[in-house]
């Protein structure tokens, strides 16, 4: 049962959304959720400068949606949050790869209605 969500969680939710609306950082949350990636690695996938996806990366770390370790001189991203991986994994899921909504599973299947 989902209840009414609070004013804090409605701020939050908003701004993690708002973080996630730009499509470059949501491409290396995908990225991330896939495995782990340093700088470099997320940028070639991406299509962008290590500096534009190092700022995006230290914001998504903020945020919490992005962790880091470091091994040697890298960092290493990666997703390690299951809700994060859950809400990256539904989007793409309903999303298909021509950008089109992806019909939904017959009723019994996936989320209740």
């Amino acid at each position: 049962m989902i209840t009414e969500p609070t004013g804090p969680q409605l701020e939050v939710a908003a701004r993690t959304f708002a973080l996630l609306s730009a499509p470059v950082r949501l491409h290396l949350v995908a990225l991330a959720a896939q495995g782990e990636y340093d700088v470099s690695g997320l940028a070639q996938h991406a299509g962008v400068s290590n500096a534009t996806a190092s700022q995006h990366l230290s914001k998504l770390r903020l945020a919490g949606v992005i962790s880091a370790r470091r091994d040697g001189k890298r960092q290493i991203y990666t997703v390690d949050d299951p809700h994060v991986l859950t809400m990256v994994h539904q989007i793409f899921e309903h999303i298909a790869p021509d950008g089109s909504l992806a019909p939904d599973p017959p009723l019994g299947e996936g989320l209740p209605r």
